[in-house]
């Protein structure tokens, strides 16, 4: 549960007069991805890919910033679509697509060729250019199984999906995946994805994230939680 409101005033005087405007949301930024999530969130509801597919949109707008040469326009509505195809796959078998040691290809080819299919016709139901459909289909249809990138774009996509483990969503998903402990999550998601990323923002970006983590699971942090 994300923090909105806070527990209390320790400072006791109201300071909301000294805050910046509050920028625009990406959302609010790029009226088409709304109308994406509106047609692509009936298909994300398997295993948290809803939230998932959230922290990898914002995590591939950062990337993007460091990126100027990345066309934003594949790039984003590749990420948010990017996982509708799990929609397709018995939801009782996903995991077992994904699983360390094992893996199930055709599942992961299933759900990256019938996502392309659903992410077209979402398109063009937006009336997204042809050629920008194309490139953002065949992005999605090898995001997981083409190991190589083939663009800046693409690159950009797989990272920020990647990056999504190391956030304390991911994390969190991934322990009651597997039925890991933090440690062994946290060490799963750096060896799988550290070593794989493809720009050196998105390096930059998984160790800062691994910094947070490793300090929240050093043994005098957790101290602190417990009681006195």
């Amino acid at each position: 549960m994300t923090k909105l409101q806070p527990a209390s005033n320790l400072y006791g005087q109201d300071v909301s007069a000294f805050l910046g405007p509050s920028p625009t949301t990406l959302f609010e930024q790029r009226p088409l991805l709304s109308a994406l999530w509106e047609d692509a969130k009936q298909y994300l509801k398997v295993r948290s890919n809803d939230a998932h597919t959230l922290i990898a949109l914002s995590l591939a707008n950062a990337l993007l910033s460091h990126q100027p040469d990345a066309n934003a326009d594949i790039v984003l509505p590749a990420i948010l679509l990017h996982d509708i195809g799990w929609s397709s796959v018995d939801p009782s078998l996903v995991l077992s697509a994904i699983a360390p040691g094992g893996g199930n290809k055709e599942l992961v080819l299933q759900h990256e060729k019938e996502g392309a299919r659903l992410a077209e016709d979402i398109l063009v139901k937006h009336a997204v250019a042809l050629e920008t459909r194309e490139r953002i289909t065949f992005i999605i249809d090898g995001h997981d199984s083409r190991k190589e990138s083939t663009s800046l774009e693409d690159s950009l996509v797989k990272d920020a999906d990647k990056l999504w483990r190391l956030t304390p969503h991911g994390i969190n998903t991934v322990m009651d995946w597997f039925g890991l402990t933090r440690v062994q999550a946290v060490d799963l998601c750096e060896s799988r994805v550290v070593s794989h990323l493809f720009t050196d923002a998105a390096r930059i970006m998984a160790t800062g994230l691994l910094a947070v983590e490793r300090a929240n699971l050093f043994e005098q942090r957790l101290a602190l939680d417990s009681p006195s």
